[in-house]
């Protein structure tokens, strides 16, 4: 059970922590320090949230001390200049479509790699409170429940994050597409 649950949501969990730390090394380091915790802590989780919101708390939690203490500090990496992209997987798997379905274009395979890397970097600009809501909320699929749960907030802090998150990342986007439409 908990190889599955390790499998399930680790890659969530590192969006997550990755909106509180400054690398993706650290982002692993939290994800791995969390498991710990749960494994150490299992015998005291008392049942009064689920499973998965207890696990996330305790990934918040530890993501906020480890960001707190980066902050202080700058990373090696934060003087690399290697030009990559964070947090890509690459172009979505073509494999077998559906019959009717059109076949990925090198262009169309290009464009949305473009507009995952746009969404990215939106995302990583918002302030990481907002960064975290909307990660949680669109990415993770995490209730708004869960999410008042994990960051201990209220529900309207919840959805005003939220809101001013989805609104900076549309505007975003919508000045990419004003910026690349072609004349009629």
């Amino acid at each position: 059970m908990f190889a599955a649950l390790l499998d399930t949501w680790s890659h969530g969990m590192l969006r997550v922590a990755r909106s509180y730390v400054s690398t993706d090394h650290s982002a692993e380091e939290v994800v791995q320090d969390t498991w710990l915790a749960v494994i150490d802590g299992i015998d005291g989780f008392e049942g009064r949230s689920s499973v998965k919101t207890w696990v996330y708390r305790i990934l918040v939690n530890t993501a906020k001390k480890r960001g707190l203490r980066e902050s202080r500090t700058l990373p090696w990496s934060a003087f690399e200049q290697d030009g990559q992209a964070t947090g890509g997987h690459g172009p979505p798997p073509g494999g077998r479509a559906e019959f009717t379905a059109a076949w990925p274009t090198p262009e169309g395979e290009a464009l949305a790699a473009e507009v995952r890397e746009l969404i990215a970097e939106a995302l990583g600009r918002l302030p990481p409170r907002q960064r975290v809501v909307i990660t949680l909320r669109d990415v993770e699929g995490c209730t708004s429940d869960e999410v008042c749960d994990i960051l201990e907030i209220s529900a309207a802090n919840q959805r005003v994050l939220l809101h001013r998150a989805r609104a900076t990342v549309r505007g975003r986007l919508a000045s990419y597409y004003e910026s690349v439409k072609q004349p009629d």
